[in-house]
């Protein structure tokens, strides 16, 4: 019998596993479980997702859940050392987006609120639609967002704060797409937080379907790119747990140069044609996990990312990313599932997405890279996924044609490169258990680079269950020169793949034409 595996736990939430065997990221079936608090009390539920979350518990205190069909665990929560109500603080509820004298004020109210919790203590905001400018949370604190509370950013950009390039030490802070770059602020941000935890059952709505965020995606006002949805920067042992959050006006979650972060029961949304809306993007960050978390965004799902090396080679912002675990996730529609790129330049290791529904996402997992990036990708898996409705399943890219010069014979040249400080590379794909239902265009394609092959792809027990008979013949990867595909198997040019059904592997090109040497 299974045993309830704890995800992680605060003084009032837990997130639990109930690994069912084969189960994704909805059991098989509705399962009841029983919680049991040391003084006996007793709270009864069901749940229908293998990641569970437990809300408004008792801090400091020993529980013991069961659920029908496992094992039992035993758990303490943390202690919590003071709540503070937001209410207390003359928030002003339901004012207008465009009130910007009401979100001010709401600002003050929340910072100051933010300012009297003590270390190891919770800021609760209650039930109702608060409306503020951004707001910036602290080390050891517990943002608690009870259910009813709607905390959003105003439609307006007046007065909005901008988040630097870079701290007076010189550190990267703002950034757009890996550089160093002024942003909007965004609606709710950490930096250099120790002991963070956003929790509850609440929403943050970063409002970007409001106002105009989303009509300028690549550009600048006021001398800024677009705000996050939710941005962390050089913070360690944050906890992410259950709430939802919508309408980001660029990047969802984004984790920058963070380690240690857990992110567990979470909702992301976004409307599907909202641009550059990614769900969670973290970025030169360490020891990341991303469990039962429900994406439907207007671009990638996860996106992994290491920063982008400098038009002219800079890279004193650079720092690697390491071991990221994505587990028990849905992912709906979007752009991909599981993304690493293509802003890669510090190198992307040990990455695994694992027992993951992937539905109508344009692509499954995707690495996107390109000459002039650098850095390596390594050790990277995917394991007992279902991909329903993906375009193309796996897609390898070293010749994204991404940024200004991307579509410059010197990025899409399938001739030899010499090979320098600009040349990626991508070492150690395994692809295990994996079934593709509804496939339009290719199961696996890969396209690397003459002077750097991808190398050590091992694909194992994948099975092609249908195809959608609607599909139109496209080409399956961003890239120059690549022929439109339907129905496909693997695919692959300057790559090195290892398949233990050889009836799988192509021996089509990927480009249209060839011009090696």
């Amino acid at each position: 019998m299974n045993k309830p595996l704890i995800i992680a736990s605060s003084a009032r939430t837990a997130a639990l596993c109930l690994a069912a065997p084969g189960a994704r990221y909805h059991l098989p079936t509705q399962t009841a479980w029983r919680l049991t608090s040391q003084d006996g009390a007793e709270q009864r539920g069901e749940t229908a997702t293998v990641v569970t979350l437990l809300h408004e518990l008792l801090p400091d205190t020993r529980y013991v859940f069961d659920a029908e069909g496992f094992g039992s665990v035993e758990f303490r929560t943390a202690p919590c050392a003071g709540l503070v109500e937001a209410a207390a603080y003359s928030l002003r509820p339901d004012i207008g987006l465009d009130d910007e004298e009401g979100a001010r004020a709401n600002t003050q109210a929340l910072e100051n609120a933010v300012a009297a919790v003590p270390a190891g203590g919770t800021l609760r905001l209650g039930p109702g639609v608060w409306t503020a400018f951004p707001v910036r949370l602290k080390s050891d604190m517990t943002l608690h967002l009870a259910e009813g509370a709607v905390l959003r950013a105003p439609s307006i950009r007046s007065g909005w704060p901008i988040l630097p390039a870079r701290d007076e030490a010189g550190r990267m802070l703002g950034s757009w797409e890996g550089l160093p770059d002024a942003c909007f602020t965004a609606p709710l941000h950490a930096i250099g937080a120790d002991n963070l935890v956003i929790e509850g059952r609440g929403v943050l709505d970063g409002s970007g379907d409001r106002g105009d965020w989303w009509s300028w995606p690549k550009g600048t006002r006021d001398g800024a790119r677009r705000p996050r949805g939710l941005h962390l920067v050089s913070c360690r042992k944050t906890q992410l747990l259950g709430f939802t959050i919508r309408n980001a006006a660029s990047w969802t979650i984004h984790p920058q140069g963070c380690e240690e972060l857990v992110a567990a029961g979470l909702t992301i949304v976004a409307p599907h044609d909202s641009p550059n809306t990614d769900g969670f993007n973290p970025e030169s960050c360490r020891n990341v996990t991303i469990a039962g978390v429900r994406f439907s965004v207007g671009d990638d799902c996860i996106a992994v990312k290491a920063g982008k090396r400098g038009p002219d080679g800079e890279d004193d912002h650079l720092a690697e990313t390491r071991g990221v675990r994505v587990r028990h996730c849905l992912m709906q529609r979007g752009h991909g599932g599981l993304v690493i790129g293509s802003e890669m330049s510090g190198g992307v290791h040990d990455v695994a997405v694992e027992d993951c529904d992937m539905v109508g996402t344009d692509r499954g997992l995707r690495l996107k890279t390109r000459r002039g990036r650098g850095g390596t990708v390594s050790n990277i898996a995917m394991r007992r996924v279902l991909l329903d409705g993906v375009e193309t399943a796996l897609s390898v890219n070293g010749h994204y044609h991404c940024d200004a010069d991307g579509h410059d014979e010197w990025v899409q040249s399938r001739n030899r490169a010499p090979v320098n400080d600009g040349t990626p590379f991508i070492d150690g794909i395994t692809v295990e258990d994996v079934e593709i239902r509804n496939l339009a265009h290719a199961a696996g394609a890969f396209l690397g680079l003459p002077e750097a092959p991808i190398r050590n792809i091992v694909i194992r027990n994948l099975a092609i269950v249908s195809h959608d008979p609607s599909a139109i013949a496209t080409p399956p990867i961003m890239a120059d020169r690549v022929r439109p595909m339907r129905h496909e198997a693997i695919v692959f040019e300057q790559a090195d793949v290892i398949c233990d059904d050889p009836a799988l592997l192509s021996g089509a090109s990927v480009s249209i034409s060839s011009d090696f040497d």
